[in-house]
């Protein structure tokens, strides 16, 4: 037997732990679950994943990768520069001079938390596929899984060859993902991906299309806004009637887990990482993203799809409304309108 020295064995060592460095490890305990009845495939589930088969695209050759992406150049009105408008005005923590910098430092903010979010919903749509009972479910949850393999290789290339600048993944998003994969009840795996961070996304995604500036990023979002907009449905349809039938105790229980998949969520766009990285006023960054109207408008549109679904599912209690109200994050007449 061949004797490995030792200094091997210490490099190899060190390879792993740097390999480490970079995974975000969840220990979780959870059931496994198949179903022997294969049955009719009518179901509302089933017709999506019908949807999903012939809705497929490529990211390496339905995009056009060929469009030189300069970061940070000078853009102009045409081309995305009204993107970053809502950063001009009384008590912004960003003057003129930087204005083209923020702007670029936002999308690559923006696409590193697509990207990140991609990858989290790549994980735990694949632990829909051990843990729901419902065949079609698995079924559906499984062609997501490629439909997130794909995001996750699309943005993964945007940042890399085209921005080449990325940003870690925010606290809070990252909280709300290790929450979800530490989760052994699938339905609340539904509410935290399919509707609070696949709610998020696709408003997010469909802004990013029409304000970005530049076409590979533009074509991406669309592409990929197009494949969110059947996730949501996915859950919905899963989880339309069920909490109707759950006790008081498992209700509750949900709406806690809501309470705080909101509230991380809606600090998530205080913008820290792009303030620290720019060295700017950090403290007046946050005040001003709490703040500032049009910041307040845009958080407020992006939680507009997630409220919808709530709605719909009879998940929109007089807590989760006090706290969206609260968080600014919904104008309080709208919650009024049925």
């Amino acid at each position: 037997m061949t004797t490995v020295p030792d200094e091997t064995s210490e490099s190899t060592l060190f390879t792993l732990d740097a390999v480490k460095a970079d995974l975000m490890e969840v220990d979780a305990m959870f059931q496994a679950c198949l179903n022997w009845n294969y049955g009719d495939r009518d179901s509302r589930v089933w017709n999506l994943y019908e949807k999903n088969k012939v809705s497929q695209w490529n990211a390496t050759t339905d995009i056009d990768w060929d469009h030189d992406v300069q970061f940070g150049a000078e853009l102009s009105e045409e081309n995305g520069a009204r993107l970053a408008s809502f950063v001009v005005g009384e008590g912004s923590p960003v003057p003129r001079e930087l204005l083209t910098q923020f702007r670029w430092e936002y999308q690559a903010w923006m696409c590193s938390q697509f990207l990140h979010g991609e990858q989290g919903a790549l994980v735990t749509t694949a632990r829909l596929v051990e843990t729901v009972p419902d065949l079609d479910a698995k079924t559906y949850a499984a062609s997501q899984v490629a439909d997130e393999a794909r995001h996750v290789e699309a943005f993964a290339r945007y940042v890399d060859e085209k921005l080449q600048s990325v940003y870690p993944i925010n606290p809070g998003l990252k909280t709300l993902l290790h929450d979800l994969l530490s989760e052994s009840r699938w339905d609340i795996v539904y509410l935290g991906m399919q509707v609070v961070v696949e709610g998020l996304a696709i408003t997010a995604l469909r802004l990013a299309s029409s304000g970005f500036g530049d076409p590979v990023i533009r074509q991406i979002t669309r592409m990929v806004a197009q494949d969110e907009a059947r996730h949501i449905a996915f859950g919905v349809t899963a989880l339309t009637g069920m909490y109707s039938q759950v006790t008081a105790a498992e209700l509750r229980e949900r709406e806690d887990f809501l309470l705080e998949a909101i509230q991380l969520m809606s600090r998530r766009f205080m913008l820290r990482e792009v303030w620290e990285r720019m060295d700017l006023d950090v403290a007046k960054g946050l005040h001003f993203a709490r703040t500032n109207p049009m910041m307040a408008t845009y958080r407020q549109m992006l939680f507009q799809q997630v409220i919808l679904v709530l709605r719909q599912l009879d998940m929109l209690s007089d807590r989760v409304k006090d706290l969206l109200i609260a968080e600014n994050l919904v104008r309080p007449e709208t919650l009024r309108i049925r």
